[in-house]
C-alpha cells in the first residue's frame, strides 16, 4: 500500500469560444447579443442549480432534460467547456451511474460557475 496521496486538481481552466460570440454580435448585432448573451446566463445559472437539485433528488430525467438544454445553451453562447460537461451529465443519466453523475454533477456546477465568471468578466469584448 502506497504512503502517498494524490490530489487532484478540483480547478479547471474555462476558455470561450470568441469566435462565437463575435458571430453573434455580427448576425444580431451588438444590442440584441448582448441581450441574448444576458439571458442565457441567467438561465445557465438557473439550470446549474436546478440540474443538481435533480441529481440530488434522484430525478434522472429531469436531471438529463437540463443538462441538455444547459449544453444548448452553452454551446449557442460559446462556452464549450460547459456544454461538454453537461453532455457528461446525460451520459450519467443514460446509465443511472449516481456515482459518476456525483462526480460530475459537482464538476458541471464549478465548470458552469467558472464560465459564467469568465463571461461576466470579460472586458476586451464588445458584446
Amino acid at each position: 500500500m502506497s504512503d502517498h496521496v494524490a490530489v487532484l486538481p478540483r480547478e479547471e481552466p474555462v476558455r470561450l469560444d470568441r469566435a462565437r460570440l463575435e458571430e453573434l454580435c455580427a448576425r444580431m448585432g451588438e444590442a440584441e447579443a448582448e441581450e441574448l448573451v444576458c439571458r442565457a446566463m441567467e438561465e445557465l445559472a438557473v439550470r446549474l442549480s436546478f440540474t443538481e437539485r435533480q441529481f440530488r433528488h434522484g430525478k434522472w430525467s429531469e436531471m438529463r432534460q437540463s443538462a441538455r438544454a444547459l449544453a444548448t445553451i452553452a454551446d449557442r453562447i460559446g462556452m464549450p467547456a460547459l456544454a461538454r460537461v453537461a453532455g457528461d451529465v446525460i451520459g450519467c443519466a443514460d446509465r443511472r451511474d449516481e456515482i459518476a453523475a456525483a462526480a460530475v454533477v459537482a464538476r458541471l456546477v464549478r465548470v458552469g460557475e467558472r464560465s459564467l465568471s469568465a463571461i461576466w468578466d470579460m472586458q476586451d469584448i464588445r458584446l
